[in-house]
């Protein structure tokens, strides 16, 4: 499945960072951005989620929740290694990332495998995809969502 602008966000729950759980449909009445990463603690993903860490002040009370299949010990760590200030979502069974069209074939050196597409996606108010950017190149990405958070 593609997700694409206009289309309504998949609603889902999933374990989060500190033992809690997050819902996306309980946070409608304000934006939110749902983006998915490969793993935790790795040189992009790290890049990647402080950009968001540092940016967050600005983007104008949105919610950002970073989702990748790493387990909930794992992002407790990278949280706290990195300071990060935003929700960390463990997709452990794959459910989520399935149903949001970024569990993709990719390829290294040769080899196919299945693995996460760094994708992200704006969501407004309402649970409406407004922006979806897929194959995300970390330099300069967290600037171009808060540009069209700003624009909401």
């Amino acid at each position: 499945m593609t997700l694409k602008v206009g289309d309504a966000a998949p609603d889902f729950t999933l374990p989060t960072d500190g033992g809690a759980e997050i819902t996306l449909s309980a946070l409608r009445g304000h934006p939110v951005i749902v983006y998915f990463y490969p793993k935790d603690d790795t040189s992009g993903c790290t890049t990647e989620a402080c950009g968001f860490r540092d940016a967050l002040p600005e983007f104008k009370g949105a919610a950002v929740i970073g989702i990748s299949r790493d387990s909930v010990k794992s992002h407790d760590k990278f949280k706290a290694k990195h300071g990060l200030n935003f929700t960390l979502a463990s997709d452990e069974a794959g459910a989520v990332t399935e149903a949001w069209g970024v569990w993709v074939e990719k390829s290294m050196y040769g080899k196919k495998y299945m693995g996460i597409e760094r994708s992200t996606f704006l969501i407004d108010a309402a649970g409406t995809i407004r922006e979806a950017w897929r194959k995300v190149s970390v330099p300069g990405h967290v600037d171009q969502v808060l540009k069209a958070v700003q624009a909401l």
